[in-house]
Protein backbone atom coordinates (compact mmCIF):
# COMPACT_ATOMS: atom_id res chain seq x y z
CA UNK A 1 0.00 0.00 0.00
CA UNK A 2 1.26 3.60 -0.86
CA UNK A 3 2.04 5.89 1.63
CA UNK A 4 2.67 9.21 -0.59
CA UNK A 5 -1.27 10.53 0.21
CA UNK A 6 -1.52 11.69 -3.34
CA UNK A 7 -0.99 8.46 -4.63
CA UNK A 8 -3.30 7.07 -1.74
CA UNK A 9 -6.01 9.60 -2.93
CA UNK A 10 -5.35 8.26 -6.98
CA UNK A 11 -6.12 4.66 -5.54
CA UNK A 12 -8.57 6.20 -3.47
CA UNK A 13 -10.50 7.80 -6.49
CA UNK A 14 -9.85 4.47 -8.95
CA UNK A 15 -11.77 2.12 -6.42
CA UNK A 16 -14.53 4.36 -6.23
CA UNK A 17 -14.95 4.95 -10.46
CA UNK A 18 -15.14 1.34 -9.79
CA UNK A 19 -18.00 0.68 -7.16
CA UNK A 20 -15.93 -0.10 -4.61
CA UNK A 21 -16.72 2.59 -1.99
CA UNK A 22 -15.86 0.90 1.19
CA UNK A 23 -11.88 0.50 0.07
CA UNK A 24 -12.42 3.88 -1.73
CA UNK A 25 -13.53 5.38 1.75
CA UNK A 26 -10.90 3.15 3.74
CA UNK A 27 -7.95 5.07 1.36
CA UNK A 28 -9.39 8.48 1.34
CA UNK A 29 -9.26 7.89 5.16
CA UNK A 30 -5.52 7.16 5.32
CA UNK A 31 -5.16 10.48 3.06
CA UNK A 32 -6.68 12.04 6.29
CA UNK A 33 -4.61 10.33 8.71
CA UNK A 34 -1.54 11.72 6.86
CA UNK A 35 -3.20 15.43 6.19
CA UNK A 36 -5.89 15.79 8.06
CA UNK A 37 -6.90 18.79 5.83
CA UNK A 38 -6.80 17.43 2.91
CA UNK A 39 -9.20 19.21 0.88
CA UNK A 40 -9.37 16.10 -2.20
CA UNK A 41 -10.30 13.36 0.23
CA UNK A 42 -12.81 14.90 2.02
CA UNK A 43 -14.60 16.35 -1.30
CA UNK A 44 -14.08 12.86 -2.59
CA UNK A 45 -15.73 11.58 1.10
CA UNK A 46 -18.95 13.69 0.67
CA UNK A 47 -19.33 12.74 -2.88
CA UNK A 48 -19.05 9.01 -1.45
CA UNK A 49 -21.74 10.10 1.41
CA UNK A 50 -23.89 11.18 -1.39
CA UNK A 51 -24.06 8.22 -2.79
CA UNK A 52 -24.56 6.24 -0.12
CA UNK A 53 -27.51 8.25 0.60
CA UNK A 54 -25.29 10.04 3.98
CA UNK A 55 -26.34 13.46 3.78
CA UNK A 56 -25.01 14.38 7.12
CA UNK A 57 -21.67 13.03 6.08
CA UNK A 58 -21.99 14.28 2.81
CA UNK A 59 -22.53 18.12 4.27
CA UNK A 60 -19.59 17.58 7.19
CA UNK A 61 -16.93 16.67 4.45
CA UNK A 62 -18.05 19.06 1.63
CA UNK A 63 -17.56 21.70 4.23
CA UNK A 64 -14.28 21.03 5.21
CA UNK A 65 -13.10 20.93 1.72
CA UNK A 66 -14.44 24.16 1.02
CA UNK A 67 -12.80 25.44 4.48
CA UNK A 68 -9.46 24.55 2.65
CA UNK A 69 -10.30 25.67 -1.09
CA UNK A 70 -12.80 27.81 -0.90
CA UNK A 71 -12.77 29.14 -4.92
CA UNK A 72 -12.29 25.29 -6.32
CA UNK A 73 -15.42 24.78 -8.65
CA UNK A 74 -15.78 21.41 -8.39
CA UNK A 75 -15.55 21.43 -4.35
CA UNK A 76 -18.29 24.28 -4.72
CA UNK A 77 -20.38 21.73 -7.00
CA UNK A 78 -20.37 18.73 -4.52
CA UNK A 79 -21.43 21.34 -1.86
CA UNK A 80 -24.62 22.50 -3.32
CA UNK A 81 -25.45 18.87 -4.71
CA UNK A 82 -25.15 18.38 -0.62
CA UNK A 83 -27.20 21.17 0.24
CA UNK A 84 -29.96 20.28 -2.04
CA UNK A 85 -30.12 16.91 -1.22
CA UNK A 86 -30.93 18.14 2.64
CA UNK A 87 -33.58 20.08 1.87
CA UNK A 88 -30.99 23.54 1.85
CA UNK A 89 -32.33 24.64 -1.58
CA UNK A 90 -31.66 28.63 -1.33
CA UNK A 91 -27.72 27.68 0.05
CA UNK A 92 -27.70 25.44 -2.58
CA UNK A 93 -28.86 27.95 -5.49
CA UNK A 94 -26.02 29.80 -4.07
CA UNK A 95 -22.67 27.42 -3.96
CA UNK A 96 -24.28 25.96 -7.42
CA UNK A 97 -23.93 29.80 -8.94
CA UNK A 98 -20.60 29.96 -7.38
CA UNK A 99 -19.03 27.40 -8.98
CA UNK A 100 -20.98 27.78 -12.38
CA UNK A 101 -19.37 31.13 -11.98
CA UNK A 102 -15.86 29.60 -12.16
CA UNK A 103 -16.83 26.76 -14.21
CA UNK A 104 -19.25 27.71 -16.56
CA UNK A 105 -19.59 24.80 -18.28
CA UNK A 106 -20.51 21.69 -15.53
CA UNK A 107 -23.09 20.29 -16.50
CA UNK A 108 -24.29 18.76 -13.71
CA UNK A 109 -24.01 21.56 -11.32
CA UNK A 110 -26.11 23.39 -14.44
CA UNK A 111 -28.75 20.58 -13.75
CA UNK A 112 -28.19 20.60 -9.94
CA UNK A 113 -29.15 24.22 -9.90
CA UNK A 114 -32.11 23.78 -12.30
CA UNK A 115 -33.83 21.20 -10.34
CA UNK A 116 -32.98 23.26 -7.29
CA UNK A 117 -34.84 25.94 -8.57
CA UNK A 118 -37.75 24.06 -9.69
CA UNK A 119 -38.13 22.41 -6.34
CA UNK A 120 -38.22 26.37 -4.86
CA UNK A 121 -41.33 27.02 -6.85
CA UNK A 122 -39.56 29.08 -9.82
CA UNK A 123 -39.54 26.82 -13.17
CA UNK A 124 -39.24 29.89 -15.14
CA UNK A 125 -35.68 30.38 -13.42
CA UNK A 126 -34.82 26.92 -14.09
CA UNK A 127 -35.85 26.05 -17.31
CA UNK A 128 -32.65 27.89 -19.27
CA UNK A 129 -30.81 26.24 -16.71
CA UNK A 130 -31.66 22.96 -17.74
CA UNK A 131 -31.75 23.92 -21.04
CA UNK A 132 -27.45 24.78 -21.02
CA UNK A 133 -27.25 21.30 -19.44
CA UNK A 134 -29.19 19.43 -21.83
CA UNK A 135 -27.55 21.05 -24.82
CA UNK A 136 -24.08 20.50 -22.98
CA UNK A 137 -24.94 16.83 -22.69
CA UNK A 138 -26.39 16.02 -25.82
CA UNK A 139 -26.82 12.39 -25.59
CA UNK A 140 -27.59 12.07 -21.82
CA UNK A 141 -31.72 11.59 -20.60
CA UNK A 142 -31.53 13.34 -17.39
CA UNK A 143 -31.46 16.58 -18.04
CA UNK A 144 -33.79 16.27 -20.59
CA UNK A 145 -36.10 14.72 -17.71
CA UNK A 146 -35.09 17.36 -15.42
CA UNK A 147 -35.93 20.04 -18.16
CA UNK A 148 -39.30 18.11 -19.13
CA UNK A 149 -40.14 18.11 -15.49
CA UNK A 150 -39.54 22.16 -15.50
CA UNK A 151 -41.62 22.45 -18.04
CA UNK A 152 -44.25 20.68 -16.87
CA UNK A 153 -44.44 22.71 -13.84
CA UNK A 154 -44.52 25.92 -15.99
CA UNK A 155 -47.17 25.26 -17.77
CA UNK A 156 -45.87 24.44 -20.66
CA UNK A 157 -47.09 20.27 -21.81
CA UNK A 158 -46.06 20.89 -25.58
CA UNK A 159 -42.79 21.36 -24.46
CA UNK A 160 -42.29 19.36 -21.85
CA UNK A 161 -43.55 16.31 -23.57
CA UNK A 162 -41.32 17.69 -26.07
CA UNK A 163 -37.99 16.90 -23.92
CA UNK A 164 -39.73 13.66 -22.43
CA UNK A 165 -39.51 12.21 -25.92
CA UNK A 166 -36.42 13.35 -26.52
CA UNK A 167 -35.33 12.02 -23.35
CA UNK A 168 -37.41 8.48 -24.12
CA UNK A 169 -35.04 7.95 -27.30
CA UNK A 170 -31.86 8.93 -25.34
CA UNK A 171 -32.74 6.42 -22.57
CA UNK A 172 -31.52 3.43 -24.78
CA UNK A 173 -31.13 0.41 -22.61
CA UNK A 174 -31.67 2.24 -19.49
CA UNK A 175 -34.95 0.71 -18.43
CA UNK A 176 -35.26 3.15 -15.41
CA UNK A 177 -34.84 6.41 -17.07
CA UNK A 178 -37.08 5.06 -19.99
CA UNK A 179 -40.22 4.18 -17.48
CA UNK A 180 -40.03 7.48 -15.98
CA UNK A 181 -40.00 9.27 -19.60
CA UNK A 182 -43.10 7.26 -20.83
CA UNK A 183 -44.50 8.02 -16.93
CA UNK A 184 -44.08 11.24 -17.86
CA UNK A 185 -45.68 11.46 -21.47
CA UNK A 186 -48.46 9.43 -20.20
CA UNK A 187 -49.44 12.41 -17.16
CA UNK A 188 -49.31 14.87 -19.79
CA UNK A 189 -51.83 12.81 -22.00
CA UNK A 190 -49.21 11.94 -24.79
CA UNK A 191 -49.31 8.17 -24.18
CA UNK A 192 -51.09 5.46 -22.19
CA UNK A 193 -51.39 5.65 -18.36
CA UNK A 194 -49.64 2.43 -16.98
CA UNK A 195 -50.90 0.77 -14.11
CA UNK A 196 -48.72 1.84 -11.39
CA UNK A 197 -46.07 4.82 -11.24
CA UNK A 198 -42.57 3.63 -11.88
CA UNK A 199 -40.92 2.67 -8.61
CA UNK A 200 -37.31 4.66 -9.31
CA UNK A 201 -39.46 7.57 -10.13
CA UNK A 202 -41.58 7.23 -6.22
CA UNK A 203 -38.22 6.34 -4.48
CA UNK A 204 -36.11 9.75 -6.49
CA UNK A 205 -39.30 11.74 -5.83
CA UNK A 206 -39.30 10.96 -2.22
CA UNK A 207 -35.56 10.48 -1.34
CA UNK A 208 -35.73 14.46 -2.83
CA UNK A 209 -38.36 15.36 -0.74
CA UNK A 210 -37.76 13.65 2.19
CA UNK A 211 -35.56 16.60 4.43
CA UNK A 212 -38.27 19.17 3.54
CA UNK A 213 -41.76 16.86 3.20
CA UNK A 214 -43.32 17.66 6.77
CA UNK A 215 -42.64 21.49 6.52
CA UNK A 216 -43.83 21.52 2.99
CA UNK A 217 -47.10 19.19 3.59
CA UNK A 218 -48.52 20.25 6.85
CA UNK A 219 -47.84 23.61 6.00
CA UNK A 220 -48.06 24.90 2.54
CA UNK A 221 -50.17 22.07 1.50
CA UNK A 222 -52.44 22.30 5.17
CA UNK A 223 -51.87 17.97 4.89
CA UNK A 224 -54.61 16.53 7.05
CA UNK A 225 -55.07 13.13 5.70
CA UNK A 226 -53.62 11.10 8.46
CA UNK A 227 -55.62 12.44 11.05
CA UNK A 228 -59.09 12.15 8.83
CA UNK A 229 -57.96 8.53 8.34
CA UNK A 230 -56.90 8.19 12.20
CA UNK A 231 -60.38 9.28 13.31
CA UNK A 232 -62.56 7.24 11.38
CA UNK A 233 -61.29 4.00 13.84
CA UNK A 234 -63.30 5.32 17.24
CA UNK A 235 -65.89 6.59 15.35
CA UNK A 236 -66.17 2.65 13.93
CA UNK A 237 -65.72 1.48 17.45
CA UNK A 238 -62.32 0.70 17.60
CA UNK A 239 -60.43 2.47 20.69
CA UNK A 240 -56.92 3.97 21.02
CA UNK A 241 -56.03 1.40 23.52
CA UNK A 242 -52.43 -0.30 21.88
CA UNK A 243 -53.49 -3.13 21.15
CA UNK A 244 -53.10 -3.46 17.20
CA UNK A 245 -50.66 -5.08 15.42
CA UNK A 246 -50.65 -1.92 12.97
CA UNK A 247 -48.58 -1.71 9.66
CA UNK A 248 -48.20 2.00 7.69
CA UNK A 249 -48.15 1.43 4.46
CA UNK A 250 -45.31 4.22 2.52
CA UNK A 251 -44.68 5.48 6.05
CA UNK A 252 -42.60 8.38 4.77
CA UNK A 253 -40.92 10.64 7.52
CA UNK A 254 -43.85 9.12 10.35
CA UNK A 255 -46.79 11.65 10.09
CA UNK A 256 -49.05 8.67 9.56
CA UNK A 257 -47.28 6.62 12.26
CA UNK A 258 -48.03 9.38 14.95
CA UNK A 259 -51.52 9.54 13.83
CA UNK A 260 -51.72 5.30 14.23
CA UNK A 261 -49.45 5.08 17.09
CA UNK A 262 -52.11 5.55 19.85
CA UNK A 263 -53.87 2.26 18.35
CA UNK A 264 -50.33 0.45 18.00
CA UNK A 265 -49.27 -2.59 20.11
CA UNK A 266 -46.44 -2.81 17.58
CA UNK A 267 -45.91 -0.08 15.04
CA UNK A 268 -44.00 -1.10 11.31
CA UNK A 269 -43.58 1.01 8.89
CA UNK A 270 -42.90 0.25 5.11
CA UNK A 271 -41.48 2.88 2.36
CA UNK A 272 -39.78 2.96 -1.11
CA UNK A 273 -37.54 5.99 0.19
CA UNK A 274 -33.88 4.55 1.99
CA UNK A 275 -34.30 8.73 3.24
CA UNK A 276 -37.65 8.92 4.35
CA UNK A 277 -37.45 5.85 6.21
CA UNK A 278 -34.15 7.59 7.82
CA UNK A 279 -36.58 10.26 9.00
CA UNK A 280 -38.74 7.95 10.12
CA UNK A 281 -36.49 6.38 12.28
CA UNK A 282 -35.99 9.45 14.12
CA UNK A 283 -39.01 9.64 15.42
CA UNK A 284 -38.54 6.96 17.86
CA UNK A 285 -42.48 5.42 17.01
CA UNK A 286 -41.48 2.60 14.75
CA UNK A 287 -40.86 -1.52 16.78
CA UNK A 288 -39.81 -1.95 12.53
CA UNK A 289 -39.08 -0.22 9.41
CA UNK A 290 -38.71 -2.16 5.96
CA UNK A 291 -37.84 -0.52 2.78
CA UNK A 292 -39.17 -2.16 0.03
CA UNK A 293 -42.07 -2.42 -3.07
CA UNK A 294 -45.67 -2.55 -1.25
CA UNK A 295 -46.61 -4.76 -3.90
CA UNK A 296 -43.50 -7.28 -3.75
CA UNK A 297 -43.59 -7.23 0.29
CA UNK A 298 -47.48 -7.57 1.46
CA UNK A 299 -47.60 -10.81 -0.24
CA UNK A 300 -45.15 -12.64 2.11
CA UNK A 301 -47.18 -11.16 5.18
CA UNK A 302 -49.80 -13.54 5.24
CA UNK A 303 -52.28 -12.29 8.38
CA UNK A 304 -49.34 -10.54 10.09
CA UNK A 305 -50.88 -7.56 10.90
CA UNK A 306 -54.75 -6.17 12.31
CA UNK A 307 -54.87 -2.86 10.74
CA UNK A 308 -53.27 -1.81 7.74
CA UNK A 309 -52.95 1.70 6.83
CA UNK A 310 -51.85 4.04 3.88
CA UNK A 311 -52.46 8.15 4.05
CA UNK A 312 -51.55 9.27 0.14
CA UNK A 313 -49.79 6.17 -0.82
CA UNK A 314 -52.09 4.23 -3.39
CA UNK A 315 -52.14 7.77 -5.30
CA UNK A 316 -49.34 6.46 -7.21
CA UNK A 317 -50.89 2.82 -8.52
CA UNK A 318 -53.40 2.96 -10.78
CA UNK A 319 -54.59 -0.52 -11.06
CA UNK A 320 -55.35 -0.65 -7.45
CA UNK A 321 -56.07 -4.58 -7.64
CA UNK A 322 -52.70 -6.06 -6.86
CA UNK A 323 -52.13 -3.44 -4.14
CA UNK A 324 -56.26 -4.55 -2.17
CA UNK A 325 -55.01 -8.24 -3.00
CA UNK A 326 -52.11 -7.60 -0.91
CA UNK A 327 -53.20 -5.91 1.77
CA UNK A 328 -56.15 -8.06 2.56
CA UNK A 329 -53.75 -11.12 2.43
CA UNK A 330 -51.41 -9.49 5.04
CA UNK A 331 -54.72 -8.98 7.35
CA UNK A 332 -55.24 -10.84 10.03
CA UNK A 333 -59.14 -12.46 10.40
CA UNK A 334 -61.39 -9.46 11.42
CA UNK A 335 -58.68 -6.80 11.07
CA UNK A 336 -59.17 -3.64 8.80
CA UNK A 337 -57.98 -1.77 5.92
CA UNK A 338 -57.60 1.76 6.61
CA UNK A 339 -56.64 3.98 3.12
CA UNK A 340 -57.14 7.14 1.30
CA UNK A 341 -57.24 7.85 -2.51
CA UNK A 342 -57.48 11.21 -4.29
CA UNK A 343 -61.37 11.33 -6.38
CA UNK A 344 -61.66 12.07 -9.99
CA UNK A 345 -63.34 14.92 -10.96
CA UNK A 346 -65.70 14.98 -14.13
CA UNK A 347 -63.08 14.87 -16.53
CA UNK A 348 -62.37 11.13 -15.50
CA UNK A 349 -65.81 9.99 -15.54
CA UNK A 350 -66.37 6.85 -16.53
CA UNK A 351 -62.77 5.83 -16.30
CA UNK A 352 -61.39 3.76 -13.37
CA UNK A 353 -58.23 5.82 -12.69
CA UNK A 354 -56.92 8.48 -14.37
CA UNK A 355 -52.98 9.82 -14.38
CA UNK A 356 -52.92 13.60 -14.08
CA UNK A 357 -50.02 16.34 -14.85
CA UNK A 358 -49.13 16.14 -10.93
CA UNK A 359 -48.23 12.54 -11.90
CA UNK A 360 -50.82 11.14 -9.24
CA UNK A 361 -53.47 9.13 -9.77
CA UNK A 362 -57.20 9.78 -9.38
CA UNK A 363 -59.60 7.00 -8.63
CA UNK A 364 -63.47 5.90 -8.94
CA UNK A 365 -64.08 5.93 -5.24
CA UNK A 366 -67.15 3.52 -6.56
CA UNK A 367 -64.84 1.31 -8.32
CA UNK A 368 -62.39 1.21 -5.62
CA UNK A 369 -65.24 0.08 -3.11
CA UNK A 370 -66.29 -2.66 -5.76
CA UNK A 371 -61.95 -3.81 -5.86
CA UNK A 372 -62.10 -4.26 -2.33
CA UNK A 373 -65.29 -6.36 -1.96
CA UNK A 374 -63.68 -8.62 -4.56
CA UNK A 375 -60.88 -8.64 -2.78
CA UNK A 376 -62.53 -9.85 0.74
CA UNK A 377 -62.36 -6.59 2.05
CA UNK A 378 -66.07 -5.93 4.04
CA UNK A 379 -67.31 -1.79 3.57
CA UNK A 380 -67.25 -0.43 7.58
CA UNK A 381 -66.97 3.36 6.44
CA UNK A 382 -66.39 5.60 3.38
CA UNK A 383 -66.18 9.39 3.22
CA UNK A 384 -65.47 12.00 0.91
CA UNK A 385 -62.47 14.74 2.23
CA UNK A 386 -60.52 17.26 1.37
CA UNK A 387 -56.84 16.09 1.45
CA UNK A 388 -54.69 18.98 1.43
CA UNK A 389 -54.42 21.90 -0.88
CA UNK A 390 -52.08 22.33 -3.62
CA UNK A 391 -51.77 25.25 -5.79
CA UNK A 392 -54.27 27.06 -4.28
CA UNK A 393 -57.15 24.30 -4.39
CA UNK A 394 -58.48 22.32 -2.35
CA UNK A 395 -57.71 18.06 -3.62
CA UNK A 396 -60.64 16.06 -3.36
CA UNK A 397 -60.46 12.49 -2.17
CA UNK A 398 -62.25 9.98 -0.26
CA UNK A 399 -61.43 7.76 3.13
CA UNK A 400 -61.73 4.15 3.37
CA UNK A 401 -62.27 1.77 5.83
CA UNK A 402 -62.66 -1.98 5.45
CA UNK A 403 -62.53 -5.25 7.20
CA UNK A 404 -60.94 -8.50 6.41
CA UNK A 405 -63.52 -11.52 5.94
Amino acid sequence: MPEDPIALLQAGAARHAEGALAEAERLYRQVLKRRPQEPNAHNLLGVLARQRGDVAGALRHTERALAAAPEEPVFLANRGAALAEAGRLAEAVIALRAALVRRPGDAVALRNLGQALAALGDPAAALPVLEQAAALQSEAPEPLLALAHARREAGDATGAAEAARAALERAGTRPGLAGQARFLLAGLGAAPAPDRAPAAYVRGLFDQFAPRFEAELTGRLAYRTPALLAALLPAAGIAPQRRLRVLDLGCGTGLSGAALAPFARRLEGLDLSSRMLAEARRRGLYDALHEADLLDWLPRQAAGFDLVAAADVLNYLGDLAPALAGIAAALAPGGHALFSVEAQGEAGEGAPFTLGEALRYRHDPAHVAALATAAGLVPVARQAAVLRQERGAPVAGALFLLRCG
